[in-house]
């Protein structure tokens, strides 16, 4: 797909043309003034009979007696028509190679432009590939076209990782919505079937659907706070993390039990001002990646405090050992930590969810891969009171 194509037919007014013609009205006006002092020096200076006596003749190469006074008026209209004429064709000749000059000058200068405007015109979906690669002289042109060539990148960048996004989120919803049609297919073609294989058949659908529900859920929240992140909070409320932490560890309370993980929690009061329900998710995410990428018998410890300028939300855990290397990747939607959707609980959008409710809180999220496994991740957010500047910038 490339634009629609905006050069219209005749004359326009160009920077390159009107750079020239600026060249030109001060190559003209400044030749002018040029030829303006010089005629009045030759007016001013150019009197030889002013030092003569009166009725002094003077006798001219061919004879003529001419009185001084007519001599000096013959004299400097002479000199006056000699000036004006070889003048102003001398300001003809500056005016012209200077307009050609300037022509040529600005087109040559003005060139990345027009590379710029090209690339432009034929970006598309196939082409984002493309870039201007200025090599000419360090000047305010090369600082346009560099700039042009990292937004391309950074365009680039979001769109493939858009592509990514899309498609990861078909693979999601897609797995789930197979298992639903390939039980309900199986359990209809076998005529052998009983009430107990369509109460079985129930529960995988129904546990497919609760999957398929909490992704659509998990996506539409992290759209929404990547919305706000730009524009603002929807809601500002005060509230604590402190709650939040605990509100989140009730909810996996029967995972906790199940895989005997040992909690220990520090929860002293972190006020901030935002939006609850994306905080308590934001809690939420942090506590339930703690307990699902957890091993058995292993350890969560949440912490909350506040020093009057920032609150912060700690969240540690045991489980598999990350590499500090892939730690920003898991910031990515759907990645689940060296385990990407196949075979891992949860959509892989929890930390994604993570940042972007730091974002529009403008806040932070810092992650620490740990020694021997597990990570502790730790959520800065401006104590309530203190300013709040929203931000897209999560820190792993």
């Amino acid at each position: 797909m490339t634009a629609p194509s905006t050069r219209r037919s005749g004359l326009r007014p160009t920077l390159r043309l009107r750079l020239t013609l600026l060249n030109g009205v001060l190559l003209v006006g400044a030749g002018a003034i040029l030829l303006l002092l010089a005629w009045l020096l030759v007016r001013d200076a150019l009197a030889p009979a002013a030092d003569l006596r009166p009725g002094t003749e003077v006798v001219l190469d061919d004879g003529t007696r001419l009185d001084a006074d007519q001599w000096e008026d013959q004299l400097l209209a002479a000199a006056k028509w000699q000036l004006l004429v070889k003048g102003l064709l001398a300001l003809l000749a500056v005016s012209v190679v200077g307009v050609v000059g300037a022509y040529l000058v600005a087109g040559r200068a003005l060139r990345p432009l027009h590379q710029v405007t090209t690339t432009a015109r034929h970006l598309g979906e196939t082409t984002l590939d493309q870039r201007i690669g200025y090599a000419g002289t360090d000047d305010e042109v090369a600082e346009l076209a560099n700039t042009f060539d990292a937004m391309l990148d950074r365009i680039a960048a979001a769109f493939e990782s858009q592509k990514r996004f899309v498609a990861n989120a078909s693979h999601e919803l897609r797995t789930p919505l197979a298992v639903m049609r390939t039980e309900i297919d199986v359990t209809l073609a076998d005529d052998t079937a009983d009430v107990a294989e369509f109460r079985r058949m129930g529960a995988v659908v129904r546990d497919a659907s609760e999957r398929a529900n909490g992704l659509v859920d998990a996506l539409l929240v992290l759209a929404r706070t990547e919305a706000q992140s730009g524009g603002g909070l929807d809601r500002r409320v005060e509230t604590d993390l402190a709650g939040g932490a605990a509100r989140a560890l009730s909810a996996m309370r029967r995972e906790i039990e199940r895989i005997k993980v040992r909690v220990k929690t520090d929860l002293a009061d972190a006020p901030v001002v935002g939006d609850p329900g994306l905080l308590d998710r934001l809690a939420g995410n942090l506590v339930e990646n703690a307990v699902r990428y957890n091993h058995l018998h292993g350890t969560i410890w949440v912490s909350t405090g506040s020093d009057g300028v920032h609150s912060r939300l700690v969240v540690r855990n045991t489980g598999f050992e990350v590499d500090q290397a892939d730690v920003p990747g898991l910031f990515e939607p759907f990645r689940r930590g060296g385990r990407e959707r196949t075979g891992a609980r949860g959509s892989g959008l929890g930390l994604s969810i993570v940042r972007a409710v730091c974002g529009a809180h403008g806040g932070t999220v810092d992650v620490i891969a740990q020694a021997g496994g597990g990570l502790e991740v730790t959520v800065t957010l401006p104590a309530a009171g203190a300013p709040i500047a929203a931000t897209t910038d999560g820190r792993a």
